[in-house]
């Protein structure tokens, strides 16, 4: 039997599908992972690829599990929407970065989503900063 914290994540994904779903999302992969990093779903949405966190959170949590995709999270999300890109040839669609934070509730899971939940900053060379290069 997984761990509590294992079981709800897992939870909070489904739930996450079923809300992006209701909204036309496509979902092409659940849990793509490449030895730096983890998405938790790729989908299409109107002709965009679109690579969600899902941060599931239980009601007496601090802060939201929007607040909780940091640098160093979204450094291991991008490197493993790098690698899906790579291995399904899709370097030349547009994407973006969207977030679903789930809070339980009780019984019940209340999902909420974050379009463009962040964008990806690199550096550009000679210092500058750079923006999502796609």
């Amino acid at each position: 039997m997984p761990a509590e914290h294992l079981a709800l994540g897992r939870q909070g994904e489904d739930e996450a599908v079923k809300l992006l779903s209701s909204l036309g999302y496509t979902i092409l992969a659940r849990n793509h992972r490449c030895r730096l990093g983890e998405v938790d779903i790729v989908c299409r949405h109107e002709g965009v690829i679109v690579f969600v966190e899902v941060k599931t959170r239980a009601q007496d949590s601090l802060g939201s599990g929007a607040e909780a995709v940091d640098r160093r999270k979204r450094s291991r999300i991008v490197k493993a929407c790098a690698d899906y890109l790579s291995a399904n040839g899709l370097w030349d669609k547009p994407c973006r970065f969207d977030v679903v934070s789930v809070v339980r509730q009780g019984e019940r899971l209340l999902a909420e989503h974050y379009p463009d939940g962040f964008q990806v900053e690199f550096e550009a060379g000679k210092g500058a900063k750079g923006w999502q290069p796609w």
